[in-house]
């Protein structure tokens, strides 16, 4: 089955930056979307149209296309060390998620209070080159209850 609009679509990805390997997603269970559904950036969804089981597809992109640039001013924010989530002790440079009225996001910390953190609210990837170099593992058509939830 080809991936189009409406397929239930499980990969596997290595995501690197100028050939230095930043995530990999081969040790975890398979990433799993709707496809056609904006679960996506645009840029992988559309590399992925038309590939089926097995295909491997690479796909670099701009900042732009993925998680924007990074915007220095106003994006460091002192917040409660109580609304970062990580299992971790908190240092410089620890990337943590946070619940905010925007929903869950990832920050990075840069500097640690006794009870606040100053964090950085650019996306870690912000600002870089992106490859995503990506293995289907399966494609299905969706079911009516994916797609009215459309993931």
């Amino acid at each position: 089955m080809l991936i189009t609009k409406n397929s239930a679509v499980e990969f596997h990805y290595i995501l690197s930056e100028a050939g230095i390997e930043l995530e990999s997603s081969f040790n975890e269970k398979p990433m799993a979307y709707l496809h056609g559904h904006g679960g996506l950036f645009p840029a992988m969804e559309a590399a992925l149209e038309g590939k089926t089981t097995e295909d491997k597809v690479e796909v670099t992109l701009t900042p732009e296309q993925s998680y924007g640039d990074r915007r220095e001013e106003g994006h460091i924010q002192r917040i409660p060390i109580k609304h970062l989530q990580t299992n971790q002790k908190l240092k410089v440079g620890a990337v943590v998620t946070v619940e905010s009225d925007k929903g869950r996001q990832e920050v990075t910390i840069v500097k640690v209070g006794k009870f606040n953190a100053d964090c950085d609210l650019n996306h870690p990837f912000a600002g870089k080159t992106l490859t995503f170099s990506i293995e289907v593992v399966s494609v299905r058509a969706a079911t009516e209850e994916e797609v009215s939830h459309g993931h």
